[in-house]
């Protein structure tokens, strides 16, 4: 997994996109071409606390047209689906799993001690993408199409293929 150090430019950029300083901050793990953070990759513990994801959607625009899809209803129906396509179901339960790995290997290994010594290991295991412990669920198609542009996803596929999200003009 490729992280990026912001530069002072795109820092001033995710402070104008979050509206305040970042906290937690690993790296930039997907940007545009022009360089616009679009996905930021967090700590694991943020002030002895489990940061609930490990990737951030931090653009604007993306998070303004996934605001849209999600209310006009996408989640229930995306649900639904899970239910009833088994194969899909299979491809979260996986994708769940995958980023709740990833998400542990991400962690340094100071961390680890610092969440063991906390007690909060269980968690690490028991949470998926954007904290939800319910893994047939979908808690924020944000933070699911945040993981989907790091490494890919099921439904951050179909977010694609229905409402064209990978081919928005990002500017912020």
């Amino acid at each position: 997994m490729k992280l990026n150090k912001p530069t002072e430019q795109q820092l001033e950029i995710i402070r104008q996109q979050l509206g305040r300083e970042p906290r937690g901050l690993a790296g930039i793990a997907v940007q545009s071409e022009e360089g616009v953070p679009l996905v930021l990759q967090m700590d694991g513990l943020v002030d002895d606390k489990p940061f609930p994801t490990l990737f951030w959607l931090s653009s604007k625009d993306i998070y303004q047209a996934i605001a849209e899809i999600e209310t006009a209803g996408a989640v229930k129906l995306l649900e639904q689906e899970l239910q009833d396509d088994e194969e899909l179901r299979a491809a979260h339960l996986a994708d769940q799993q995958r980023y709740v790995d990833l998400r542990w290997s991400a962690i340094s290994d100071q961390q680890k001690a610092r969440i063991e010594a906390l007690g909060f290991t269980p968690l690490y295991s028991k949470y998926g993408i954007g904290g939800i412990s319910q893994w047939d669920k979908i808690r924020c198609l944000h933070m699911q199409y945040a993981y989907h542009l790091a490494q890919g996803s099921a439904i951050g596929k179909i977010l694609d293929e229905r409402f064209g999200l990978a081919s928005l003009s990002v500017k912020q």
